[in-house]
């Protein structure tokens, strides 16, 4: 595409397609428009460069955004080089972006020069700082304009680009940019820092410029946090009083200006100080001893901060933060001495951590109207900046060193709250609900999302209260009634499960099982997740806790409920039920035999209609696990029943496929394959119609479509090989070439293997034999161009099962016809030193039976040059049975599995559900592999007497000689 006004016209009208409310418009499904037009010129050279001349040029603000959006998606789906695949950006426009995109980002509006700044980081992830050196000095540069819109243009995008510090795993090539940024970076962000502090001295009665001042604070501060994350650089130690003195008067300050009447949005003054609490925070962890003559007026600081914030939700994040701090510092010991005196103790539990732990109007506002999010903070820990969660954090941080003394303080309080209760529950159930979440944190010692609490504090009874104070509320006759208190009585249950003795969670399960049928989202929910949990619970011998047995009574109301709950408003996609489900199944196994009739038409009907917009991907899996296990547990218990699932099953899979439903059609086809697998006999005529649709190049383009397709194709050569030789013979060169793309590729070569290995093992020979050189001719071309290890080792278990499947000689014959000796290098270059690294149990002894044909059934082994190699081949396969597992892999080669595909791609995500059984090819030939080597060697020795032995005793070490001599004992054989 070239660089005109006819160009940028034709992309301005597409640009403008993408935004129209009409499907139709936005994405049709025959004409080449709006969406499809774009993605066919995504690849066309001048294209980025087309969307940045728009984004700078365009008099429309509609399309700069739009443009800036598609330009940053462009980015990341395409700049990243993936190896074995085509560099999508060509290098010139490369070359220009990276010229052009920090001064276009600067002098951009607020909200193109976000995106733009994301898509710098982006870049910067891939490029800084080999191949993008002059980025920094470029940025730095701009610190000197003196224009505050250009300097938050650089901070933001280098608070993008070094957030990433804060998670990246320590390494030399980490440090080498850290410090090249620190050297860069550090001196000029300091002297910012401090200019800007006296900026606001200035201005301090000019509301407007404040306002950009305090951003530039903002992300000043995170700046710090991410340069100071990994380790305490030098120089920030040498200026710490610079930054720890101002970070001090920020805290205390109270500027009437920055104050917001917005009771739910934080404003700059909360994010700047609650900023600096994460930031005193951090050195108090992690750099305590240089940090310590700062600590008591940060600490002061934070303790007058925290008694003189309201309770408005603006100040959530500032709170948890200030208490998260006070949490960090009060569990290191040689700050414990801050903590010590009772009333300190009681001061913190009255003003800090009961007034944090109360139910506020906001929060019952998310519990009624936004459960989805409640739920997320309150059960899957993305609470981590809630009150709540941080005055749990400090009690559990207090308990370290004062665990009697705060235990006692609290008791007076849960008492008192518990008694308010009682007077008036219907006013009063608030206090009830501190009280729950007071003794949730007092006796959370440890906690892990498996298993709950797997640590309680002694000092709290914890069967007494569940008996006394939350039995009772889930015993109520109406499940409708006080729901907070009903979700903290279930999540209770849920987290002390561990705790609470066994006839006691006996007792909740029929309790829980008709909260399913609760209005409140919350409580259906947790209800579903706490049965999920209970039923994953592991008594003695790793069995289940709640055994099938003891569910018995339940499964017609457990079935019928949880499927009742996804028909509640709110809940049709709810991930939590989903699980329970499945869960349900996978514990109950034959017991849900009866109900599977409705069962599955239910399962069904729900899987047409979340194909239509798959949206929640939890809740998909889940889904397809259920209706794995439905037909798993039937088919066991009666084979013939496959059919009936087929019948249900086929229309909706018919439909996901035809509507390229890419969310779905990985699962679409591990279910097919576990269906086909259930066929004992021929393939049905049905599922040989699809043959030959799987083979289309479009389906294999998709990273995630590829390990089940070959799962699927694996099974069609197990289940009806035959059908394939004769009735679609012309489909063999199909399959070979997707075993070729495969082959070809580092991520996917051995899904190659797995196909490989069928046709091998299945295939009718005479029906591939004229493709059989070409196929090792091309591994052999494969290995030339990139050996890895991966590759290794799948070759190895190849060649040892093409010996098993053709003979020891066909091997030799086929090696030897590519080129003359061959066979022998293969010997010597691969088999004998790579054999070690063979792993798992069935191809370890597919390449022992193999090794043991090429030595005793391979005539040229024993009279040609060959023979040199024949003792160091059986020296090499003594060591493959007694020897460690060679796992070494050279370090160039360390992160080759890891395909970290970007973009927008459907992953592929195994059901455990539909797990194929482990196939052994040579389990009905060879039990026991060391004694088939003994009994093959005896035969060889009576074929050619005198000749094994000679060899054996002048060549064969000592210690190798042993471990054979046992193996012909066991085999109760000699050599002659």
């Amino acid at each position: 595409m070239e660089l005109s006004d006819a160009n940028l016209q034709t992309l301005t009208e597409y640009l403008k397609k993408t935004l129209d409310p009409d499907p139709a418009i936005r994405r049709p499904v025959y004409s080449l428009t709006a969406e499809k037009f774009l993605e066919s010129v995504e690849g066309s050279q001048n294209y980025p460069l087309l969307l940045l001349t728009l984004l700078e040029k365009s008099q429309e603000n509609v399309i700069k955004v739009c443009a800036s959006v598609t330009f940053k998606n462009y980015i990341k789906r395409n700049w990243r080089i993936v190896e074995d695949e085509p560099n999508k950006i060509c290098e010139s426009d490369r070359i220009a972006i990276k010229a052009n995109i920090v001064p276009l980002m600067l002098s951009s509006p607020e909200q193109i020069q976000k995106q733009l700044s994301d898509a710098i980081s982006i870049i910067g992830r891939e490029d800084f700082p080999q191949k993008w050196p002059d980025l920094l000095t470029e940025m730095v540069n701009r610190f000197q304009s003196g224009d505050f819109h250009v300097i938050n243009g650089v901070l933001r995008t280098a608070h993008s680009l070094f957030k990433r510090y804060r998670h990246e795993f320590k390494s030399n090539e980490l440090w080498t940019e850290i410090k090249l940024v620190l050297d860069a970076f550090a001196l000029p962000l300091t002297n910012l820092f401090k200019a800007t502090i006296e900026l606001c001295s200035t201005h301090a009665n000019d509301a407007s410029a404040l306002k950009v001042l305090f951003s530039s604070l903002i992300l000043i501060a995170k700046l710090f946090y991410s340069l100071n994350f990994q380790d305490l650089p030098e120089f920030f130690e040498d200026n710490m009083e610079t930054w720890m003195t101002n970070f001090h008067s920020l805290l205390t300050l109270d500027n009437k200006l920055l104050q917001t009447d917005d009771e739910e949005e934080a404003g700059l003054l909360e994010l700047l100080k609650s900023q600096i609490c994460d930031n005193a925070g951090l050195y108090a962890q992690k750099y305590d001893e240089e940090f310590q003559p700062y600590l008591p007026r940060f600490v002061t600081a934070i303790w007058n901060l925290l008694v003189t914030t309201g309770q408005e939700v603006k100040y959530d994040l500032l709170v948890s933060n200030a208490i998260q701090f006070l949490a960090s510092v009060c569990e290191r010991p040689h700050y414990k001495h801050l903590f010590e005196d009772q009333n300190t103790l009681t001061s913190i539990c009255e003003k800090v951590i009961v007034p944090n732990m109360e139910f506020r109007a906001a929060d019952e506002e998310a519990f009624e109207d936004n459960s989805e999010e409640y739920i997320r903070r309150d059960l899957e820990g993305s609470d981590i900046d809630t009150r709540r969660r941080a005055a749990c954090d400090l009690v559990r941080g207090l308990c370290k060193f004062f665990e009697g003394p705060v235990t006692g303080i609290f008791s007076g309080y849960v008492n008192s709250m518990l008694q308010e209760y009682a007077k008036n529950p219907s006013v009063n159930w608030k206090h009830k609900d501190a009280a729950i979440y007071l003794v949730t944190s007092l006796a959370s010692k440890a906690q892990t999302q498996k298993h709950g609490i797997t640590q309680a504090n002694e000092l709290v009874n914890l069967t007494e209260f569940f008996v006394n104070h939350i039995q009772p509320d889930l015993k109520s006759a109406t499940v409708n009634e006080f729901p907070v208190l009903k979700a903290d009585g279930i999540k209770y249950i849920m987290i002390f499960r561990n705790q609470v003795p066994k006839e006691q969670l006996l007792v909740s399960i029929p309790l829980l099982i008709n909260h399913l049928q609760a209005e409140s989202i919350v409580v259906h929910t947790y209800a579903a997740h706490a049965l999920e949990r209970l039923f994953t619970m592991r008594g003695t011998n790793n069995a289940t806790l709640i055994t099938a047995a003891e569910m018995a009574p339940f499964v017609e109301v457990l079935l019928t409920n949880l499927f009742k709950a996804l028909t509640l408003p709110g809940s049709s996609e709810n991930e939590y039920i989903m699980k329970a489900i499945m869960r349900s199944f996978s514990l109950l196994q034959e017991s849900i035999i009866p109900y599977i009739p409705s069962v599955i038409t239910q399962l069904t009907q729900k899987l047409l209609a979340v194909s239509k917009n798959p949206s929640k991907p939890h809740f998909n899996h889940y889904m397809f696990e259920s209706i794995c296990l439905s037909i798993r547990i039937t088919c066991k218990a009666n084979p013939e029943a496959v059919g009936s699932f087929e019948e249900a099953l086929f229309l909706v899979f018919t439909e996901i496929l035809q509507n390229d439903v890419q969310e779905f059609i990985p699962y679409v086809f591990q279910v097919m394959s576990l269906l086909l697998e259930m066929h004992k006999n021929e393939i049905p005529s049905s599922y040989m119609a699809l043959f030959p649709h799987l083979l289309q190049p479009v389906l294999w383009e998709r990273t995630g479509n590829i390990p089940p397709l070959v799962r699927l194709l694996q099974a069609y050569l197990e289940r009806g090989a035959s059908t394939i030789a004769s009735a679609a013979a012309d489909k063999i060169p199909g399959l070979l070439g997707v075993f070729q793309k495969l082959i070809a590729s580092k991520a996917n070569d051995h899904q190659g293997f797995y196909l490989l290995n069928s046709i091998i093992e299945h295939m009718p020979p005479e029906s591939v034999d004229q493709y059989r050189k070409q196929i090792f001719i091309l591994l052999f071309q494969r290995l030339q161009n990139s050996k890895t290890t991966k590759f290794i080792k799948s070759f190895l278990v190849f060649i040892n099962l093409y010996c098993v499947r053709y003979g020891a000689l066909a091997l030799q014959e086929i090696f030897d016809s590519i080129q003359p000796k061959m066979f022998g290098m293969v010997l010597e270059k691969i088999i004998i030193p790579e054999i070690q690294k063979v792993s798992g149990q069935v191809e370890k002894k597919i390449c022992a039976v193999g090794i043991t044909k090429i030595l005793t059934e391979c005539p040229p082994m024993m009279d040609t040059e060959y023979t040199k190699l024949w003792i160091p081949l059986l020296q090499a396969l003594i060591g493959l049975f007694e020897l460690p597992e060679d796992d070494t892999i050279p370090d160039e080669e360390h992160f080759i599995d890891i395909e970290d595909t970007p973009g927008y791609q459907t992953a592929f995500s195994q059901l455990a559900f539909a797990g194929k059984k482990e196939h052994d090819p040579v389990g009905q030939m060879v039990n026991n592999p060391r004694i088939h080597l003994a009994q093959s060697l005896h035969k060889l020795s009576t074929a050619c007497p005198g000749r094994v032995l000679s060899m054996l005793s002048t060549s064969l070490n000592a210690e190798a000689l042993q471990y054979l001599q046992g193996y012909l004992q066991a085999a109760s054989v000699s050599l002659l």
